[in-house]
């Protein structure tokens, strides 16, 4: 799958490719990952033929908003 290049373009911009057996525990983990940071929040998931789990791609800001002085 093909990352798109405006998800990258300056730091803070991160695109995680997230690995579960389940989709119960992969939807967990993008639950948890949009309470930590601003996430694409639940994307589809989806399973490769012959390759064992199901997959998510989410999309995420490390950024902090800066804190006025």
């Amino acid at each position: 799958m093909r990352i798109d290049e405006q998800h990258v373009t300056e730091p803070g911009l991160v695109v995680l490719d997230v690995t579960a057996a389940d989709e119960d525990t992969i939807h967990e983990v993008m639950e948890g990952l949009q309470q930590l940071s601003a996430t694409s929040g639940i994307t589809p998931v989806w399973c490769t033929p012959g390759e064992a789990g199901v997959r998510a791609r989410v999309y995420a800001v490390t950024r902090r908003p800066s804190s006025p002085n």
